[in-house]
């Protein structure tokens, strides 16, 4: 297992009286007087974590009296072993990683997310004609990611297509994306899945993306922020300002065209991909940026691994909404929603938000 630790590389800032004076109030407010409380957070070096990295480089997570260290995994499967054993305070790997946890009796919350969507399936110019939807996807050899959301967005569509991927299509489960591309351009495999942006990494080399998130499972959930029932309990205002931060980051890296950019050179300094594609996976691909928890497109995707034998339970099905938490996101994206009551951008993500967390309250599933 990897880890990397990257510095902040934030620049010395000079306050006026009043901004110290503002800071400093803020700072009571949100009970963050006195030392940054330290949060140790695992990410995977790709463009749906750059809120993680904005936040860093930009100073977001100081201004909210936290110090963040960022540690680099490879895939969901072992940030989320990292996050069991204590090693982390919490990370983003993916939707299915902690519903598989959770279904096994791990006691996690989710809090938040990074991204949604951004799931492409890639094969060779010479096969890309025959695949117009998941149901021609049958009698394929396919690579995934193991534990990925993209793998469960597989399987979720074959299941919605009337086929099955136990039976109907071989599926070979590898570590990280450029196995995958490797598979696919070897002729390992027939098509690959992988996310954003190494559907355009694939795209340089030569091969096609035919089918992507929005056409297989529009608006499903990516890349959940989650911590252990321990840590949630024991730091919910830490959890509120970790928020705060990353929603600033969003605003930071989205509302603002000027900030593309030094969004892109921030996300270079984690990624080792293309400036190029990291610009257009990041402002032109199929990524959803948003940070909410978004609880109701959770419970559906349990719902579709469900049906899709994805997960399966040997005793009791565990209701999955007991371990999503809203009050946190919703707490944070209110409290700069009052600082700030002309931002366009606060008002637009709480209309925005809304639908997506009804339902959410004292742990009960409400559909």
């Amino acid at each position: 297992m990897l880890y990397r630790t990257r510095g902040s590389g934030v620049k010395t800032r000079v306050f006026s009286v009043a901004a110290a004076f503002f800071l400093a109030a803020s700072a009571v407010a949100f009970g963050r007087a006195g030392s940054a409380e330290r949060v140790v957070v695992g990410y995977i070096p790709v463009t749906g974590d750059a809120k993680f990295f904005v936040a860093k480089e930009r100073g977001f997570f100081a201004d909210e009296g936290l110090d963040v260290e960022l540690l680099e995994f490879q895939n969901s499967a072992d940030g989320l072993a990292a996050i069991r054993a204590g090693k982390l305070d919490t990370g983003a790997f993916g939707t299915v990683a902690p519903l598989i946890h959770i279904s096994k009796g791990a006691d996690l919350r989710i809090i938040g997310g990074i991204m949604g969507e951004d799931t492409s399936i890639i094969t060779t110019p010479e096969k890309a004609g025959a695949i117009r939807s998941a149901a021609d996807l049958k009698g394929s050899k396919i690579a995934t990611i193991r534990l990925s959301t993209s793998d469960a967005v597989l399987r979720g569509a074959l299941h919605n297509a009337g086929l099955s991927w136990k039976n109907d299509v071989e599926i070979a489960e590898l570590k990280n994306p450029p196995a995958v591309l490797e598979a696919v351009k070897s002729g390992e495999v027939d098509l690959g899945v992988v996310w954003g942006p190494f559907d355009l990494q694939a795209a340089k080399q030569g091969l096609v993306a035919v089918l992507n998130s929005r056409q297989l499972l529009p608006g499903h959930p990516c890349c959940r922020l989650s911590v252990t029932g321990e840590n949630f309990e024991g730091r919910k205002d830490v959890w509120t300002r970790f928020l705060r931060a990353i929603l600033k980051a969003e605003r930071y890296a989205k509302a603002d065209e000027s900030h593309r950019d030094d969004t892109v050179d921030i996300i270079l300094k984690y990624s080792k991909l293309d400036r190029d594609i990291i610009k257009n996976g990041y402002y032109h691909g199929i990524l959803d940026q948003t940070s909410d928890p978004n609880f109701r497109g959770l419970l559906d995707f349990w719902d579709i691994l469900l049906a899709a034998e994805y997960i399966v339970f040997s005793n009791e099905n565990p209701d999955p909404a007991r371990f999503v938490e809203t009050a946190p996101y919703l707490d944070a994206l209110a409290s700069l929603r009052r600082e700030e009551p002309g931002d366009a951008f606060w008002k637009e993500t709480e209309e925005l938000v809304s639908e997506r967390n009804k339902g959410q309250a004292g742990g009960g599933r409400a559909r």
